[in-house]
C-alpha cells in the first residue's frame, strides 16, 4: 500500500487496487518513467495504490495461475483486507486492471459481487480465448502453448467477456486507436456490447456516451496515441470521475 505524500495519517482515503497485465506483478506499477510510475499518479491524486503479486509471481509463493478461479480467490483476499486497513476509505475502493488483467479483475467481480468495489477501469483488456490464446486467425496470446482452444475447462476460468456481463459496479472501458497486442477492436467490441447487454448499471468506452452498445461496422474513433501514452493520468482522470458521479 503506497499513500500520498500529503497523507496525514489519520484521514480514510478512496484506493485504486491495481491488477497487472500479462503474467507481471506489482513491480510494472512501481517501475519509474520520465512521468513517473502508476502508482505516483495514483498518489499525486490523493489516493492510496494498492498492489500486489498474484500467486507464483514476485514474492508471492505458490504456482502461477494464469488468471483462473485461484488468482481471483486471492485478489478478492486482497481487496476484502485492504478494506479494512487504517488509511482506506472502504466505501470508496476502485479496481484497475490493465491488459490481461481484465480477466483476473471481471472474473473477481463476478464471482464475488460483495467484495467493497466501487467501479472497474480496463484498458486494453483481452476479452477471450481468441485474444489471449492464439485461437483465431491472429494467433496472438500468451496463454497459447499453456491450454488448447477446446479445453472448456481451462478457459471457463479464464474468459473476460463472459465475467463481465455479470459484474455489479460501473465499466469503464479504455481503448487507443492502436491497441498494445489485438490488431483490431473486436475484443473492445465483444467486452461493451456484454456488459451493456448483461445489465451491467454504467457502461462506459472512453468518453462516449455511456450504456451504449458498438456497431464493429460503425466504431466511434478510439483514443489518439498521445492520450494512450498518458494512460496513468487517463486512468487517475476517470477514477475521480467515478468516485464522484
Amino acid at each position: 500500500m503506497f499513500f500520498p505524500d500529503s497523507w496525514d495519517g489519520q484521514s480514510n482515503l478512496p484506493a485504486l487496487v491495481l491488477v497487472p497485465g500479462g503474467s507481471g506483478d506489482s513491480g510494472g506499477f512501481l517501475k519509474q518513467t520520465p512521468a513517473g510510475s502508476t502508482v505516483d499518479a495514483v498518489n499525486q491524486a490523493g489516493y492510496v495504490a494498492i498492489v500486489f503479486d498474484p500467486d507464483g509471481r514476485g514474492q508471492s509463493g505458490g504456482t502461477e495461475d494464469y488468471n483462473g478461479f485461484i488468482h481471483q480467490d486471492g485478489l478478492a483476499e486482497v481487496i476484502r483486507f485492504a478494506s479494512t486497513l487504517p488509511g482506506v476509505d472502504s466505501a470508496n475502493i476502485g479496481l484497475v486492471t490493465t491488459s490481461y488483467g481484465i480477466t483476473m479483475g471481471a472474473g473477481v467481480l463476478a464471482r464475488y459481487p460483495d467484495l467493497p468495489i466501487k467501479f472497474l477501469i480496463d484498458w486494453e483488456g483481452p476479452a477471450d480465448r481468441n485474444d489471449t490464446g492464439g485461437c483465431d486467425e491472429s494467433n496472438l496470446g500468451h496463454l497459447a502453448e499453456v491450454a488448447a482452444c477446446d479445453d472448456e475447462a481451462f478457459w471457463a476460468e479464464r474468459e473476460a467477456s463472459t465475467f463481465i456481463s455479470q459484474i455489479k459496479v460501473p465499466y469503464q472501458r479504455i481503448q487507443s486507436e492502436k491497441d498494445h497486442v489485438q490488431p483490431d477492436y473486436d475484443h473492445t467490441v465483444l467486452m461493451i456490447n456484454n456488459a451493456v447487454n448483461g445489465g451491467v448499471s454504467w457502461v462506459r468506452l472512453n468518453n462516449e456516451t455511456p450504456n451504449q452498445t458498438l456497431d464493429p461496422n460503425a466504431l466511434p474513433r478510439m483514443l489518439p496515441e498521445n492520450m494512450d501514452r498518458r494512460k496513468d493520468q487517463l486512468i487517475v482522470d476517470y477514477a475521480t470521475e467515478l468516485f464522484n458521479p
